[in-house]
């Protein structure tokens, strides 16, 4: 019964996102300010869900990021509603080609500025790496990649590829890295679905990197990610006790 009141109140508040969403994104196409505002409706949508969430910004984090590449971990698609509320002004996402076929959403994804990349061919990915380095040069973008490649589906912070990497090092530009606590017990038929916490962390350098250390800097990121994961996790368990 929750699940099914859930999903009509999702319905309707997607057919009403993407209605409105779409319009004002008319309004000024490809624009990437259009990304920060649709991702902070998708991440009211917690609430629906029954998560307490909470976004953080740690010591010497950026609330405007200029120009840099974030990189987050990627579980589920419980991240459009938990990971989007740490988007942040000027920065825009990097998916799959594929997702500009998915009715409604595909478009929506592209008109707020998002970049898609061809994922099935790795020489055009490469390609679009460096326009997506090109583009942090000339436009001071921020840009948003999930270096796990695939979601983790509860497996942990999975090994990184080197794709964020390259981009950061090839734009001179720091890495921020984002880190939401583990999503796998969530459930959509639970009323009270408990803390999720989002934390947004100091920019990584990628100063005295090149393509011959890169996974060095992937490693430490890596490292880096999912010492603040475990930390995560073990507050919010604690937070969680009680919560059925």
């Amino acid at each position: 019964m929750i699940f099914v009141v859930r999903l009509l109140a999702l319905l309707i508040v997607a057919v009403l996102l993407f209605v409105f969403g779409g319009l004002y994104c008319l309004l000024s196409p490809r624009n990437p300010r259009n990304c920060y505002h649709i991702s902070k409706w998708f991440g009211r949508l917690s609430g629906l869900f029954g998560i307490s969430l909470e976004l953080r910004f740690a010591e010497g984090a950026p609330r405007e990021p200029g120009a840099s590449v974030c990189i987050a971990n990627h579980q589920s698609n419980w991240d459009m509603v938990t990971l989007s509320n740490a988007l942040m002004p000027g920065a825009v996402t990097v998916g799959k080609k594929s997702l500009l076929w998915i009715p409604i959403f595909g478009q929506l994804y592209w008109l707020t500025g998002n970049v898609l990349i061809d994922r099935a061919n790795r020489s055009k990915a490469m390609g679009t790496i460096a326009q997506v380095t090109e583009k942090i040069r000339a436009k001071q973008l921020s840009v948003w990649l999930f270096p796990e490649g695939t979601r983790s589906r509860g497996r942990g912070l999975l090994p990184f590829k080197t794709g964020a990497f390259h981009a950061a090092i090839g734009a001179n530009v720091p890495l921020i890295p984002i880190v939401c606590s583990s999503t796998h017990h969530l459930k959509a038929n639970r009323w009270n679905n408990g803390h999720v916490i989002v934390e947004v962390m100091a920019p990584i350098s990628s100063t005295g990197y090149d393509k011959d250390n890169v996974r060095d800097l992937a490693k430490h990121c890596h490292q880096v990610m999912k010492s603040k994961l475990e930390q995560l996790d073990a507050e919010v368990a604690e937070r969680n006790q009680g919560v059925r």
